[in-house]
């Protein structure tokens, strides 16, 4: 299948333009990259790009022959996720948030690995608002992303795995970790720019407090050392797998019932090859979930049932 490899590479050089970062993506060297795409240009008596001396781009022949190169591979790939009966098989590209890879995601794909052992997974770590074009534009099957605060893509569904409650984290040694506390500590806030730090701006508000921070992060594992080293305060998602006990250095006080929580659930397009795959995960959190954890339905998000 040799053939196939060299349009997954094709697909690749065309997506970012250049040898070096297709190279990245198929785990191959740069010069394998360019001997793939000379021996295709070969087989198909074709010149698929315009060479330049830091980047490619697609001739008019490679813009042409890309379409059905994407529909091939698709088909290929939907061709090794029928696998055997009851059984699946084949790579599946899932991207997902660190945090969800240290608690039950993890949990799901080992599970999924035991269960079904001729499933290659390959896991992208990354933000979810990357990974909704990602998965949108088919370079990931599916994504492990928090519910997003803006509507999804039409062709993009939602459906909620599991939720954190936001929570308030102060350094064990320092006062009582009450709420109030962020009137008076320097405040180290998760990027607001992110889906995560959208709902920690809106749980600041939901408290009536206005806060400015003193480091923004992109990470709840750097934002608790940052807490536990006395650097400040902070309100982040309680990580189901956090160890975040006194003992640990770390203080964590509720935060009212009525501030929204950090829902995860996985992202996928409503039509993709790999739905076997997508519902067997679905399937692990509804057979694992406690009797109350469900969600309405909403646009853009399905609830697990």
């Amino acid at each position: 299948m040799s053939a196939i490899r060299y349009f997954v590479t094709f697909l690749s050089v065309a997506k970012h333009g250049s040898f070096a970062g297709a190279a990245e993506e198929v785990c191959l060297t740069q010069a394998a990259v360019g001997l793939q795409m000379r021996s295709l240009e070969r087989d198909l008596d074709l010149v698929l790009f315009d060479r330049a001396a830091r980047s490619v781009s697609l001739s008019a022949q490679g813009r042409a022959v890309l379409p059905l190169a994407e529909t091939l591979v698709a088909t290929y790939r939907q061709i090794l996720a029928t696998g055997n009966a009851g059984e699946l098989s084949g790579t599946v590209r899932v991207g997902a948030l660190v945090s969800s890879l240290m608690g039950a995601f993890a949990d799901a794909m080992l599970k999924l690995k035991q269960r079904y052992p001729r499933l290659d997974l390959k896991l992208f770590t990354g933000l979810s608002s990357d990974f909704a074009a990602r998965v949108e534009n088919g370079e990931l099957d599916a994504a492990i992303v928090t519910q997003s605060p803006a509507a999804l893509p039409a062709s993009l569904k939602w459906t909620m795995l599991y939720s954190e409650p936001m929570v308030f984290i102060a350094p064990s040694n320092g006062p009582p970790a009450c709420i109030e506390a962020l009137l008076e500590e320097p405040f180290i806030r998760f990027d607001r720019h992110t889906w995560t730090g959208v709902l920690v701006d809106n749980a600041l508000r939901q408290l009536g407090f206005a806060r400015d921070e003193i480091m923004e992060l992109n990470s709840i594992e750097a934002i608790s050392e940052m807490v536990r080293r006395g650097f400040g305060v902070s309100i982040v998602p309680l990580l189901a797998n956090a160890n975040w006990t006194r003992e640990s250095g770390l203080r964590v006080t509720p935060l009212p019932g009525h501030i929204t929580p950090r829902r995860v659930g996985l992202l996928e397009r409503r039509d993709h090859p790999r739905q076997a795959f997508t519902d067997a995960v679905k399937r692990h959190f509804i057979d694992t979930a406690e009797p109350s954890s469900s969600i309405s339905d909403s646009p853009g998000r399905t609830r697990v049932n």
